[in-house]
């Protein structure tokens, strides 16, 4: 985190575990939780068609410690990816109805409802080996992903074998070309350039 550029003079940072109210109250949205919220959560849906019977409960219930996560210090803009967008909508829709059941006349709210707060670009990194995939730390194949630890050697390495094609030209949001998306958006964050500045600069450039 520290290496991130979290600055613990803004920032407290701990060990979720140490703090035994995010389990407490995790238990306690989970007793108002519908099952059929938790059901339609497109992660889990993913993630159970890999997994089958060996899918567990712990996954399945993950948004509502997400949701305990965010609402335990009435946090009100939340930094998360695209993909974590529908869970956000969870923790909202959680915290409205708690505040329906137990105190519909308390104002201010009982539970803050928060509002994603998503990147202009980046909001969602693909894998490096599959650009229609989301990068994830949990996917088997380590070159898929950069990770918090990786040395400028080994990110070297990865972006130089990631997928690619081999049409000249360079360009954004192509359906048909999902890891040239991907490439330029990492480049684009990375250099802290426009897209506009970026379609200029790889408009005639092959990926090598």
């Amino acid at each position: 985190y520290l290496a991130s550029g979290i600055d613990p003079k803004q920032a407290k940072i701990f060990i979720q575990s140490h703090v035994s109210a995010h389990s407490e109250l995790t238990w306690l949205l989970n007793c108002i939780t519908p099952m059929g919220w938790l059901e339609r959560m497109i992660q889990f849906k993913e993630k159970a068609k890999k997994q089958g019977e060996n899918v567990s409960v712990g996954l399945f219930d993950y948004p509502v410690l997400m949701a305990a996560d965010i609402l335990l210090y009435q946090a009100e803009l939340i930094p998360v990816g695209e993909d974590q967008r529908q869970h956000l909508e969870l923790a909202r829709d959680v915290a409205r109805r708690y505040n329906d059941q137990f105190a519909k006349r308390v104002r201010p709210r009982v539970l803050k409802e928060p509002k994603a707060l998503l990147m202009e670009s980046g909001a969602r990194i693909m894998s490096l080996e599959d650009g229609t995939s989301k990068m994830s730390k949990s996917a088997e194949s380590d070159m898929s992903r950069i990770n918090l630890t990786d040395d400028a050697s080994v990110i070297k390495r990865k972006i130089k074998r990631c997928k690619t094609d081999s049409e000249v030209g360079l360009e954004f949001d192509n359906p048909n070309r999902p890891e040239v998306n991907n490439l330029l958006g990492l480049y684009q964050l990375s250099t802290g350039k426009s897209k506009n500045e970026v379609i200029k600069e790889c408009s005639d450039l092959t990926f090598g």
